[in-house]
């Protein structure tokens, strides 16, 4: 029997109960990684963390009490930390003179305070193993911003790219950090208009059609495992194209 991509290492993944996490949690566990799984879907997450055998905690970002609490918890249960995938995330869409400071505060909070704050308590655990791994899952729109009315959420991503460069450097060589920034994915809540608008001849997507959450999941598994064991620091871009069509 093949030895996973990823035998041995233990990861945590955030967001684990849906979409690009969910996608994520399973090629990893598939490829041999032992897995604490973070969402704050509760029915969700057990279901999951079930079906991959893997310790699951339920966290609402950026709540710093229960991600110290929930990393602790997967260290113990996992006997230690080797990697850590942030893919915990939220949309928002709203023009900057309708936008409220609360909502502003909001899609920062989750999308980059969240994953600092996940960063930071994972850190003590990665050096004690060595070679540790952070993958954050950014945006496209954190890259090059193309739709109107998403400010924060482009801000939100933006910083969380910045921030994935600056560990990177900080970090090293102990520890990689790497960014993954995805285009439209098709999942459930995708309209339909907008999958059939990315198949347009005009479309900014050169390969003409969305994403898979397994094509993004498939990105992480190479900056997690041994593969990408000379790259730090980048923004890879899983977008059909979009970033530079």
């Amino acid at each position: 029997m093949t030895e996973g991509r990823v035998a041995g290492r233990r990861i945590i993944v955030t967001g684990a109960a849906s979409g690009i996490g969910l996608a994520t949690a399973r090629l990893l566990a598939r490829e041999g990684a032992t897995l604490s799984l973070l969402d704050r879907d509760k029915a969700a997450l057990a279901g999951i963390a079930g079906e991959l055998r893997a310790h699951h905690a339920q966290v609402n970002l950026p709540d710093e009490t229960a991600i110290d609490r929930a990393v602790r918890n997967a260290a113990l249960a996992m006997g230690g930390i080797d990697g850590l995938v942030n893919v915990a995330g939220i949309g928002g869409i709203g023009r900057l003179a309708d936008l409220s400071l609360a909502d502003w505060n909001r899609t920062i909070g989750v999308n980059l305070t969240g994953p600092m704050l996940l960063m930071r308590a994972v850190l003590p655990h990665l050096e004690t193993a060595g070679q540790g791994t952070i993958v954050n899952i950014a945006s496209g729109q954190g890259l090059t911003p193309s739709v109107p009315g998403m400010a924060a959420y482009c801000a939100s991503k933006g910083g969380l790219v910045t921030l994935s460069k600056a560990l990177a450097l900080e970090l090293a060589p102990t520890i990689r950090v790497n960014c993954v920034c995805p285009g439209v994915v098709d999942t459930p809540l995708l309209p339909d208009a907008m999958r059939a608008a990315a198949r347009e001849p005009g479309s900014p997507y050169a390969l003409k059609r969305v994403g898979e959450t397994e094509e993004v999941a498939a990105a992480i598994l190479f900056l997690t495992s041994a593969e990408s064991a000379f790259i730090t620091g980048i923004a890879l871009a899983v977008d059909g194209g979009r970033t530079y069509h």
